[in-house]
């Protein structure tokens, strides 16, 4: 009985620290239908900083849909059609869950990564990258705190699924904030790299060899020891350009249907390795790369001149 216990505790402590009795909302920046995921931007009281609040529908699960389709909900008809009936179902809160992520104080880079806006695909080509897009980066990037504190022990660390310290070809594995843990079929984990000096897929060559090959065996090793999942039902890819510039590789099951896995943004793990091994060992800092970049972001404008 100890377990739940704490469980509860935690989540009290964790509910204390945010309160949405005074927030006030300015501005829906996105309304994603397809992933049931809302972009709100606002104020809490007492604070003049912007705020970034993202609610994200929970996934059913089997202990939920029991409840639900038992004396727990009412349901009212809207029609009914010979053997087809369309029905609203109203359930209990526990039943309703919805997973609510914080960004406070919210920057402007923060508040147009997270609006709505169109796409443009373009390729990046080696010398875009060096004239470009890395002196973009080191001026513009997100700050790495929260990253760090990871790699320090100094937050999440009871969510690590597994750790090399080695701080040459070593990592962290642990949950991806996207996946709330529960069904397999949802599964979306992390590996982040312990060495500093990677960015992205860019900075890579075969000296990285031993480190990507160890964040691909040991992590879907550990996926199979903890979920018993085979790897031929997994999705290891970067994103390039990733939403932060210290090197990670996106682990899901492929009937996770996720954003950021399409073309143009999603480079697997094992072809990396593969281009590198094979074809030229430093691959990734010679091809001309496909990259998705947004309309407001200035770097746009510089890779079109």
């Amino acid at each position: 009985m100890a377990e739940p216990v704490a469980k509860k505790r935690a989540l009290d402590e964790k509910q204390s620290k945010v309160d949405f009795e005074d927030f006030t909302v300015l501005k829906v920046l996105l309304n994603d239908v397809k992933s049931k995921r809302v972009h709100v931007h606002g104020k809490f009281k007492d604070s003049e900083e912007d705020a970034i609040v993202t609610l994200m529908k929970t996934p059913f699960t089997e202990s939920t849909i029991q409840s639900i389709l038992s004396s727990d909900t009412s349901v009212s008809t809207e029609f009914e059609n010979d053997i087809y009936g369309q029905h609203l179902a109203s359930t209990k809160p526990s039943n309703n869950l919805i997973t609510t992520q914080v960004i406070h104080p919210a920057t402007e880079k923060h508040l147009m990564k997270y609006s709505h806006q169109n796409v443009y695909l373009l390729h990046e080509s080696a010398e875009d990258y060096k004239n470009i897009t890395l002196p973009y980066i080191q001026k513009q990037q997100f700050s790495l705190t929260w990253v760090y504190n990871i790699l320090d022990h100094k937050k999440e660390s009871e969510r690590i699924l597994f750790e090399d310290p080695c701080t040459t070809n070593g990592f962290i594995f642990l949950p991806d904030f996207k996946w709330d843990g529960k069904q397999v079929e949802d599964l979306y984990l992390m590996a982040v790299c312990h060495a500093r000096n990677l960015k992205s897929i860019r900075d890579l060559n075969a000296t990285h060899l031993p480190l990507l090959k160890n964040m691909y065996n040991k992590s879907m090793e550990t996926i199979k020891s903890k979920y018993n999942i085979n790897r031929e039902h997994i999705r290891a890819y970067f994103h390039y350009y990733p939403s932060y510039y210290h090197l990670h590789v996106h682990f899901n099951h492929i009937n996770n249907d996720v954003a950021g896995t399409s073309a143009g943004k999603a480079h697997l793990l094992i072809d990396i390795i593969d281009n590198i091994e094979n074809i030229d060992s430093e691959f990734y800092q010679k091809k001309a790369l496909p990259v998705m970049v947004r309309e407001q972001d200035p770097l746009l404008k510089l890779l079109l001149n």
